[in-house]
């Protein structure tokens, strides 16, 4: 592609053939009435005014390549030309036009110098002088102000359009941000939801494998926990799923009240846990389903990386002190050296609510699944910390002093 300016449309040459026209009828209107006048001008000088007027004009099909070089060529002629004063005035509106104003004030003032040299050099005899030059004043401005004013509307024009497509750009950025925002919530929703029923799937399935000597009726426990706790993630799945399917509504939300039935879950899964709650009136729906996500995920953590280790839930608060969450858990229990130095099972009778269950374990955790104390947190502990970070509260987390791993969070409760 080359550099060269685009052809003019069928509109630009009907303004340049109108502009033309202009400038040669007002030359043309200059002449007759000079004709007429008592003191005609000498022939030699009428000519040359002809002539000068005619090629100002034919000159005007070059304004929309070189409108300042032409504006200052005819601003010059017209300190001694009169019949040239029309293209001049089309020169000044060209410019006006197509340049910025701070040239457009330059040339103009140019032409106010030219009009004074032509009332100084070719006086009107019967018309003052001052006259004279208000009225080529007048002229000149009112074509330099009718160019101005058409400049100012085309980039008021060229604003609007470029402010329309910047909005069209940003409306379409907000879309896609609040598509990844969306992805990022059911993703957590999905992680939060899952990720304690396929623990608990986990842990049953590898210490059934770990043990396959056990008794009947513990392998007959642990495939009974397998077989509801894949149920239950069936049904999370299915409320997520039917959530995005549907048009509107929300992903389905627990509440602080079933920290119990969760802290029983894992109870029943093998692990010990101790949950205390010391809460004065009702949480807030947002800050205890922040208060589950918390628990939830501590205790995920912890059946992951400290299998066979004792937790403690502490959840306390009132309106206005906030509502404090704590999660803490021993060092993992050492790995036994082989299948009969294991702990024993810890699957409780049918029907019991205790959130730590007296029965020992139905069968040992699978070692080998402690992770490293210092390690990096994962991606729960990271939108954990975002869901924290959006109730406005804080999260803290790491080693114990004394082994083990600790999380706390605050959770602010209005009074």
């Amino acid at each position: 592609m080359n550099g060269s300016a685009p052809r003019p449309g069928l509109r630009d040459w009907a303004v340049d053939i109108g502009l033309f026209l202009l400038a040669a009828a007002y030359g043309v209107l200059m002449a007759s009435m000079r004709l007429e006048a008592p003191s005609p001008p000498p022939r030699w000088l009428f000519n040359l005014d002809q002539l000068t007027g005619a090629l100002g004009c034919a000159a005007l099909w070059l304004r929309r390549r070189r409108p300042v070089e032409l504006a200052l060529v005819l601003v010059a002629l017209s300190a001694f030309s009169e019949l040239v004063a029309g293209a001049m005035l089309v020169a000044l509106f060209t410019v006006a036009v197509h340049r910025p104003p701070r040239t457009t004030t330059a040339v103009f003032a140019l032409s106010l110098l030219a009009a004074l040299g032509y009332v100084v050099l070719r006086p009107e005899p019967g018309t003052p002088d001052h006259l004279l030059l208000l009225l080529g004043v007048v002229i000149q401005g009112a074509a330099v102000g009718w160019g101005l004013f058409i400049h100012h509307r085309r980039r008021l024009v060229l604003s609007l359009r470029d402010r329309a497509a910047r909005a069209e750009v940003e409306a379409h950025l907000r879309a896609e941000q609040a598509q990844l925002h969306a992805r990022e919530r059911i993703a957590r929703e999905i992680h939060d939801v899952l990720g304690h029923r396929l623990s608990l799937l986990s842990v049953h399935a590898g210490a059934l494998e770990y043990h396959p000597d056990a008794p009947a009726e513990d392998v007959a426990r642990a495939a009974k926990v397998i077989r509801e706790s894949a149920h239950q993630a069936l049904q999370d799945l299915r409320e997520v799923i039917g959530v995005l399917r549907a048009p509107v509504g929300e992903l389905p939300q627990p509440t602080l009240a079933d920290v119990r039935q969760l802290v029983a879950e894992s109870g029943r899964a093998g692990m010990r846990v101790d949950l205390s709650e010391e809460l004065t009136g009702a949480v807030p729906d947002r800050v205890g389903r922040t208060a589950y996500r918390i628990v939830q995920e501590a205790l995920t953590n912890a059946r992951k990386h400290a299998p066979g280790a004792e937790v403690r839930v502490r959840v306390a608060g009132a309106p206005g002190r906030g509502v404090t969450v704590e999660v803490c858990n021993d060092a993992p229990a050492p790995a036994a050296s082989d299948a009969t130095s294991a702990p024993p099972p810890a699957v409780p009778a049918p029907g019991a609510t205790s959130a730590s269950p007296p029965a020992p374990p139905a069968l040992a955790p699978v070692p080998g699944a402690v992770s490293t104390p210092g390690a990096r947190p994962g991606q729960g502990l990271v939108g954990l910390a975002e869901r924290v970070a959006l109730a406005d509260g804080r999260l803290e987390h790491g080693p114990a002093a004394a082994g083990g791993w600790r999380l706390s969070a605050w959770l602010p409760w209005p009074p």
